[in-house]
């Protein structure tokens, strides 16, 4: 990762306040993070000999889908359901409602996914809301959705914010069944009569607790009260907090609860802290991190915008490749800067929370909590970054010891 020559290199600013961000003026309340008991940031991966191995009650080709889907599938890789794939299909196929409990890196994008795409499949007028909290897992899901319809007739729009609204609404007046958006867009384009919801019987709320305290849930009420009322409606969420059930016992119908979680963090990560004293300079401990060779993927998350551009600046001065990303960037720079990261273009990527949930980036060998996140939910979908898919990862989080 490193060569010493350097060739290798709110919406809603009140919520942004109670969970102790700094707000857009930095005048925000008092950053509360390091209340967090630090002894949870510390906890060794489990090695085990044998492990547990899954078996689904059924595999994709008992599903009662449409053959095309199924080819599809098969093409995709799928080879047999995850849990929450295997609890919530056959739900989704018969109409129901569904609340959908499972951390990130489950396979619940599919989980709603084939089954909505089933659906369009069989009556063609069937319109479909994605609605998401962030502009990458909008991004994602579209990916997920063109992989598993790239021989499909059906066809989506993505509408988020940080792009050009003019080629969306252009993309709206062309032929889709599928809109998979963040909210502060949509009603954007709702309020400009650019989209109509009425005609939409189907909506998917993913990462439903992260919408809530990214502050969009009278934005989210809003969208869902402008959907057909004779909807399916299902919600994926990491946690079932008491607003989460608010919401769904006022949009949802009797919907079967699926919960997949089998703990707080995968045990797949080894945590572990970094302490830090007055005396300490936290880029130099950084940096003698980042020169070992184990490193080899690193996901930095750091509070505020500002922070994650301070950081990458100097990273590169000291010979890393590192991007940042954060709100203030625009689209097409936070998708690059993805993009480089994901195919090892550069070795280090530099984040604020936008990028702690739903992402799908392989291989992250470390996440480095630079500052302390201000939740312990957002603790753990941070280090829910490193540690997927069957392999072992690191987390380490930076402590202040004064």
């Amino acid at each position: 990762m490193y060569n010493k020559t350097s060739t290798r290199q709110s919406r809603n600013k009140n919520n942004w306040r109670k969970r102790g961000h700094n707000s857009p003026r930095g005048k925000g309340r008092k950053f509360s993070g390091e209340k967090i008991d630090i002894n949870r940031f510390i906890n060794k991966a489990e090695i085990k000999e044998k492990t547990a191995v899954f078996t689904p009650r059924y595999t994709f080709g008992d599903l009662e889908i449409q053959d095309i889907l199924k080819q599809s599938i098969v093409k995709r890789g799928f080879t047999a359901p995850t849990p929450i794939q295997d609890e919530s299909i056959p739900f989704i196929l018969e109409g129901r409602d569904v609340i959908g409990l499972a951390n990130t890196g489950t396979g619940k994008t599919a989980a709603f996914l084939i089954p909505m795409i089933n659906k369009i499949l069989k009556n063609p007028q069937e319109k479909l809301l994605i609605v998401v909290p962030t502009r990458e897992l909008a991004i994602q899901i579209q990916e997920e959705f063109l992989a598993l319809c790239k021989k499909i007739n059906i066809f989506s729009v993505v509408i988020v914010g940080g792009v050009n609204i003019k080629g969306q609404i252009r993309q709206l007046n062309s032929r889709h069944n599928v809109i998979i958006g963040t909210p502060g867009r949509l009603k954007d384009l709702i309020s400009q009569k650019k989209i109509n919801l009425s005609q939409v019987k189907n909506v998917v709320l993913d990462e439903a607790d992260r919408m809530l305290d990214m502050g969009f849930i009278n934005d989210v009420k809003e969208i869902l009260s402008k959907v057909n009322k004779n909807r399916q409606t299902m919600l994926f969420s990491a946690t079932f907090s008491p607003e989460i059930k608010k919401l769904s016992n006022q949009f949802l119908n009797n919907p079967q609860q699926i919960s997949i979680k089998s703990r707080e963090t995968s045990s797949q990560i080894d945590q572990d802290i970094i302490r830090i004293n007055t005396h300490t300079d936290k880029v130099d401990t950084l940096h003698n991190l980042l020169i070992q060779t184990d490193f080899e993927k690193v996901l930095i998350f750091t509070r505020t915008k500002y922070g994650a551009d301070k950081l990458s600046k100097k990273l590169f001065q000291k010979g890393f490749k590192s991007e940042a990303i954060h709100g203030n960037k625009s689209h097409n720079k936070r998708q690059r800067a993805l993009k480089m990261f994901k195919e090892k273009l550069i070795d280090i990527l530099i984040a604020t929370d936008v990028a702690s949930r739903g992402l799908d980036i392989p291989n992250v060998s470390h996440v480095i909590n630079y500052d302390i996140p201000a939740t312990y939910d957002d603790y753990i979908h941070r280090i829910g970054r490193t540690g997927r898919a069957n392999q072992r990862g690191t987390a380490l989080t930076f402590v202040s010891t004064k």
